[in-house]
């Protein structure tokens, strides 16, 4: 029963240290991956810094090494604590062990003795003649045969269970020599993100002298934005206007046929057996008026979570909603701004038609309409559809630009259902 108890206690451990162990997989895989992206941010960084003159991109670069070294030390800090658990469990499970060897040991100590007492053939003859009948004299031989072998059992269970303890003392030794490494790791990266920091604060004061020139950047992606908002609402409201119209007519044309035919069969005209858009008739109403829209829209709802990203190799930059851009001004932004290499071909996230094309400020703005849902792709150095064009998913629609106060290849990429915009997350799939 002892024996099934510590089978049970080392079975528990060894599942605990096996979920440990997929977690420090994890960790270590997502540490690997944030040193590769800080790496790149550096080889970027020390390009832009070798300019006399502090640039915007440069602050935004040390903006992006600041979050991920904050992220990489956090998944340090994760690695640590995993690993302090492993190391508070594994000297639970060495002292379990070493209660049990003390055990055994004394147990095989004692049988040990009693044998010793009781290992003359005389003896063991005496103790199994002295039995009151054959049955007891049988069952006596049993029991002395059946000492050997528990005798033999112990000894095993002994040898097993030190071969575990050196084990386990060898794994809490490597556990602890690697949380010293993970600490030193972690001040190191603690000293790289103070020093980015103060690099940070020296650069904001060189962009401070700058301020009017700083401004008027500002100002102009300001405008950009403002204008790729406009020009995208414009888009949709054409559309659903047009829809509007086709549908309007169609009912006046259905009408006036059934009209005439019930006027020349001299009975009354039947009222409409689908629902009529009218000027009432809501956005979603008008855009699924007809049976191909309708399909479309469900098809791309089907495909929420799975849709492909609109560049095949890009990071996310901004995301969607309020956020305060490098002068701490708010802005608010209708989609994703996606940074990916100079000269990056764009992609249609889904099947559907081109609905606009539009000049802002030298960059091209591309809508597609996807029954009820727009796409828009904006930064646009050049583009590859015309407006009415039926595009399949992943086909290329052009290709991003550069721009050439940062260096950064940038594609805005906005969603709406109708005309409200919705945040790409919750549609697009894992990049």
């Amino acid at each position: 029963m002892r024996y099934l108890k510590a089978v049970l206690i080392i079975f528990f451990v060894f599942a605990a240290f096996s979920v440990h162990a997929q977690s420090s997989a994890e960790l270590k895989k997502q540490k690997e991956a944030l040193t590769k992206q800080l790496d790149q941010l550096n080889n970027e960084y020390r390009e832009t810094a070798s300019n006399k003159k502090a640039t915007l991109k440069q602050l935004n670069l040390l903006k992006q090494q600041i979050s991920i070294r904050e992220q990489k030390i956090a998944t340090i800090n994760s690695e640590v604590r995993n690993l302090d658990n492993q190391i508070s469990e594994s000297n639970n499970f060495v002292r379990n062990l070493q209660g049990q060897l003390d055990q055994l040991k004394k147990e095989y100590a004692a049988m040990i003795l009693f044998t010793y007492h009781n290992q003359s053939a005389y003896n063991k003859l005496m103790f199994i003649f002295a039995a009151k009948d054959f049955n007891q004299a049988y069952r006596r031989l049993k029991y002395l045969q059946q000492i050997g072998t528990y005798r033999e059992r112990q000894a095993n269970y002994i040898k097993e269970t030190q071969t575990e303890l050196h084990v386990k003392i060898n794994e809490l030794d490597k556990n602890k020599k690697e949380k010293n490494s993970l600490l030193i790791d972690q001040e190191k990266e603690k000293k790289t993100l103070g020093d980015e920091k103060k690099t940070q604060t020296q650069v904001v004061a060189n962009l401070s002298q700058h301020e009017g020139e700083l401004k008027k950047q500002q100002q102009e992606v300001q405008r950009k934005i403002l204008r790729t908002n406009r020009e995208i609402s414009a888009a949709i409201r054409r559309e659903i206007e047009e829809a509007r119209r086709r549908a309007e007519e169609e009912a006046k044309r259905a009408a006036a046929a059934a009209a005439a035919k019930a006027k020349a069969e001299n009975r009354e005209a039947p009222a409409p057996k689908t629902r009529t858009i009218t000027k009432r008739s809501s956005d979603n109403e008008v855009l699924n008026a007809t049976p191909e829209a309708a399909r479309l829209s469900n098809e791309f709802l089907d495909n929420r979570g799975s849709l492909p990203w609109p560049v095949t190799n890009g990071s996310l930059k901004q995301g969607f909603g309020t956020y305060y851009d490098e002068t701490g001004i708010k802005n608010e932004s209708n989609g994703w701004y996606i940074k990916t290499n100079p000269g990056s071909s764009v992609r249609a996230v889904f099947q559907g038609e081109v609905s606009s094309i539009v000049n802002i400020s030298g960059t091209w703005l591309v809508v597609i309409k996807h029954g009820e849902y727009f796409t828009a792709y904006a930064n646009l150095k050049s583009y590859t559809v015309r407006e009415g064009q039926k595009v399949s998913t992943k086909q290329s629609i052009g290709t991003v630009a550069t721009d050439p106060a940062t260096g950064e290849a940038v594609v805005e990429f906005d969603l709406y259902k109708g005309r409200t915009p919705v945040n790409p997350k919750i549609w697009l799939s894992g990049n």
